[in-house]
């Protein structure tokens, strides 16, 4: 169900696909807190492009995810949500609460412009 793999050297990337629903969130959960915890990167980035539904046991597997990321000192994003999923995250105003990109190529080009203005106050 999922496949990951680094996009640079601070970011690990996490692919669900299909649907995440009540049928495989156990999975789909353990297999992110996991991700999340044993990796030595420090960012996350959930790529949802292939993600066709979710249903609020996903979107509560991806609170939680943040949540555990933020007590490691780790930082979760998400990014290439479909448009009906955009409207969940929306409807939950989880888009509040997370970082979330247009797709990969925003995420690198945002966050690298992050990283080098940080790099330039000092």
């Amino acid at each position: 169900m999922i496949g990951n793999h680094l996009i640079h050297l601070e970011t690990a990337v996490f692919e669900p696909n299909g649907y995440i629903t009540s049928n495989n969130v156990s999975d789909f959960q353990k297999e992110l807190n996991s991700f999340i915890s044993n990796s030595v990167c420090k960012k996350f980035l959930v790529d949802m492009r292939q993600v066709e539904f979710i249903d609020s046991t996903g979107l509560i597997a991806i609170v939680s995810a943040f949540r555990l990321a933020q007590r490691l000192n780790k930082k979760l994003s998400v990014c290439s949500l479909s448009p009906s999923v955009r409207i969940i995250f929306e409807l939950t105003q989880l888009d509040q609460a997370l970082e979330i990109y247009d797709d990969r190529q925003v995420y690198i080009h945002q966050t690298r412009e992050a990283v080098g203005s940080e790099l330039f106050k000092y």
